[in-house]
């Protein structure tokens, strides 16, 4: 041993192109997508079309497609980047960018037929078409295998689908859905299901959406599935691999979600060391106060420990290497710092903190989500401790 670490690979610093990706992606979103548009669209409720058409013009929702698909290239390590640039100053609303890379593209491009890439990843790239997913059953929620009752019956020339899905993030503006049925029976509950696309007008399937806290402008729905006709050619992958093609995202999946809240914590921080610094109590700063420089320096201190996580997994998944708890840890860590580092920043702005007409508000009610959902922090603590042998809990 020669006293030094091994070499990993990875590196604290971009590459030369990734640093030209962040250069862009950030003049893009302090362009395109600041906090007061955040702030407009979240009081407007509806869902941000203008938005999204201006997010695809730009090319961005082509970062992890190949160019051969319409894409920009790019793998996690570069969807890392964008995220959590977009969620610095949208918050929750960076769910808009997150679900149609990850719930359209990434099924389609890893288990999708050709045809079905070059029909549908070339859209997904230029923001002609959104998708959504409908996996969560009502009566289920982390429990997707046990619950599911949502059904693929053989027909001609496809399938008919029956059941209900819930917490379907965008169903009623989406044009796609991909939704998760149990097409056959099998000797364990992960067997006989499978992932099918749905035309989100189909006949037959109703999207009803949730009133919530947070990520107002982005409905998440009930989804009723009445007899609805799935053809053949939009089943992905082989009937009956549904889950496997599941698990083989969630890394993914995960990873993503830690780089929303890392951005959210990102924009927190900022919000926060402003206002320190424009507003006076008692005849200075507020930002010369003990007690609130040691809010504002956990906040930066928590930043730096969710961003070094959420790099670490993406540099594992980017190089091919075995990271479930390392993406499991990040999203986990992430998501409990960001909701905590945006109700320290209201302690910081007082009662503007607490004012829709400030940021700080949106941040807490966006973060809050992502303690709960795609994975509640229970059950990421589960995985983790099973991961140190520690038996099954669940």
């Amino acid at each position: 041993m020669d006293g030094h670490a091994p070499d990993t690979g990875l590196s604290f610093d971009y590459a030369p192109e990734q640093r030209m990706l962040y250069e862009m992606i950030h003049a893009f979103v302090e362009k395109e997508c600041p906090k007061s548009l955040a702030r407009k669209l979240e009081a407007q409720a509806d869902f941000p079309r203008e938005l999204f058409r201006t997010i695809g013009a730009a090319g961005l929702y082509g970062i992890g497609i190949p160019e051969e698909y319409g894409g920009q290239g790019g793998g996690i390590e570069e969807q890392v980047i964008v995220c959590t640039e977009f969620a610095r100053t949208l918050a929750g609303l960076s769910v808009l960018w997150h679900l149609t890379c990850w719930s359209g593209a990434k099924a389609i491009l890893h288990h999708g037929t050709e045809d079905q890439r070059r029909e549908y990843l070339p859209k997904i790239a230029a923001g002609e078409m959104l998708f959504a997913l409908a996996m969560t059953e009502p009566d289920g929620g982390t429990d997707v295998l046990r619950a599911m009752k949502t059904r693929a019956t053989p027909a001609q020339g496809g399938y008919r689908i029956n059941g209900r899905k819930i917490w379907s993030t965008l169903a009623r503006e989406a044009d796609k859905l991909m939704v998760l049925v149990r097409s056959e029976e099998g000797d364990r509950p992960s067997r006989g299901l499978s992932v099918v696309i749905v035309d989100a007008r189909a006949e037959g399937m109703t999207a009803t959406p949730i009133p919530k806290l947070g990520l107002r402008s982005l409905g998440s729905c009930e989804v009723s599935f009445d007899n609805v006709f799935v053809p053949e050619s939009d089943m992905i992958g082989a009937p009956g691999s549904g889950w496997s093609q599941i698990t083989a995202s969630l890394n993914a999946e995960r990873i993503l979600t830690a780089a929303m809240c890392t951005g959210m914590i990102e924009g927190v921080l900022e919000d926060a060391i402003d206002y320190a610094q424009q507003r006076r109590a008692f005849g200075h700063q507020i930002g010369a106060f003990q007690a609130v420089q040691h809010k504002i320096a956990d906040i930066a201190m928590n930043l730096e420990t969710a961003r070094l996580h959420t790099r670490r997994a993406a540099w594992l998944e980017a190089h091919g290497r075995p990271c479930m708890v390392e993406a499991t840890t990040a999203k986990c860590l992430a998501a409990e710092l960001a909701t905590a580092a945006a109700d320290e920043g209201m302690q910081v702005l007082g009662g503007m903190g607490y004012s829709a007409e400030t940021d700080m508000q949106r941040y807490w009610r966006d973060a809050r989500l992502f303690r709960i959902g795609p994975i509640t922090s229970e059950m990421a603590r589960n995985t983790i401790g099973e991961s140190l042998g520690l038996p099954r809990s669940f």
